[in-house]
């Protein structure tokens, strides 16, 4: 299976990041053909500022490696060396109408955010998210449940490509990861952890032991101390078990049994416990890369003429089929 996926370059990568996306991909590149992406075209549909991009773009392909993916097993790249991203993105507008992009869910939360920000790139987003995924001809797109939209988007797109101009796209599922697709702020349970957010809401993957001990026994929990799972009543205490669960690989229901009684406060210190000692590799492997900034370029250089050659090879069917010279 073809697999397709990537991670905006803004801001601290965080553990929401990798738990809902980047751990499930560490499995995924064992047994398939994976092809990994930095997009950076995405992150410049929010405000950014310039020089800040390159040393997020770096910073971004170290979290990648860091936390597990094998170039020797994986394509890596950075999206704005491989122009046929654009080009297809804006073949995909024709066919598409502006009530279907202004119908998604993440243009009018990000409008709402940054009223200030407001062009047309951020309404064209999903179009450019659609050639990511339909220039590699791919077959699962492991996501968050807040981009599904956005895949069944793209779905739609090669459909209509299809039916208009002949079979030229694969249509794209969606894989989910089990558990931890959606993990949520520390100070609003109720909201996604988002690395644009305040720092407080978020654990950056390479966080220092003192942050992390900080920021969880801050973290907003619930009335009462029961430790039980319930993300509708009990969304603070819901969450925090749904990361402790993921890095321990105890289920829930275990850990309600081993917390039973303990109060949050202990619930906790246990977690600050966990969370130090499992983000300690990427700390160490974190150091060990910036120090490599040759090696990580090779890496980028190398992951995008790979891409390359597939993109360019869909790109002439779609010329072709378009009726462009």
């Amino acid at each position: 299976m073809r697999i397709f996926s990537g991670i905006r370059p803004t801001g601290e990568i965080h553990i929401g990041n990798y738990l809902g996306a980047i751990k499930n991909w560490i499995s995924l590149q064992e047994k398939n053909e994976c092809i990994f992406c930095i997009v950076d075209l995405h992150a410049l549909t929010t405000p950014y500022k310039p020089k800040d991009l390159e040393k997020n773009i770096t910073e971004t392909a170290i979290v990648y490696l860091a936390a597990g993916l094998d170039p020797t097993k994986c394509i890596l790249f950075v999206q704005s060396d491989v122009k046929e991203h654009a080009e297809l993105a804006w073949l995909l507008g024709t066919i598409t109408s502006l009530g279907e992009l202004k119908r998604m869910t993440q243009f009018k939360e990000k409008i709402r955010k940054h009223p200030e920000y407001i062009n047309a790139s951020l309404l064209n987003y999903p179009l450019l998210m659609a050639a990511d995924i339909l220039l590699y001809q791919t077959d699962l797109v492991p996501v968050g449940k807040d981009q599904q939209q956005h895949v069944e988007l793209t779905r739609e797109i090669a459909r209509r490509f299809n039916r208009k101009f002949g079979k030229v796209f694969k249509e794209a599922k969606v894989l989910l990861p089990k558990m931890g697709a959606r993990i949520m702020s520390l100070q609003d349970p109720r909201k996604k952890m988002s690395k644009t957010d305040d720092p407080k809401e978020y654990i950056e993957l390479f966080a220092k032991p003192t942050e992390i001990r900080k920021k969880i026994m801050a973290a907003v929990t619930d009335p009462g101390k029961e430790i039980k799972y319930n993300p509708t009543k009990k969304p603070g205490i819901s969450n925090l078990l749904t990361i402790f669960s993921l890095f321990s690989g105890k289920s829930i229901k275990e850990l309600e049994k081993e917390f039973k009684g303990k109060g949050y406060e202990r619930f906790k210190k246990s977690l600050v416990k966990l969370l130090i000692n499992s983000l300690e590799p990427f700390r160490r492997k974190r150091k060990e890369l910036l120090s490599r900034e040759v090696y990580i370029k090779e890496i980028l250089q190398k992951g995008a003429r790979r891409a390359r050659i597939i993109a360019q090879s869909t790109m002439q069917e779609v010329r072709k089929k378009m009726g462009l010279i």
